[in-house]
């Protein structure tokens, strides 16, 4: 292997680490935007934490219950 060869194999590498790390940024932002959405009023996010605030032991149970069902799928 040259010295060509080693360096155009690590621009190689550079290059779809890079791209890598965009697409992990764009889909970190994209998340983010969607939790702050969903926490606004209206939003699924809003609703629960409500419930959960109203009734914690209730939010507790209903989120074990969850939790084994899908456990138990697997």
């Amino acid at each position: 292997m040259t010295a060509y060869d080693t360096r155009a194999s690590l621009e190689k590498a550079t290059d779809a680490v890079k791209g890598a790390a965009e697409t992990v940024q764009s889909t970190t932002e994209s998340i983010a935007e969607a939790i702050v959405d969903s926490r606004r009023p209206g939003g699924l996010l809003y609703h629960v934490s409500g419930m959960t605030r109203d009734s914690p032991l209730k939010a507790i149970a209903l989120a074990f219950l969850v939790g084994w069902i899908v456990a138990r799928r697997r």
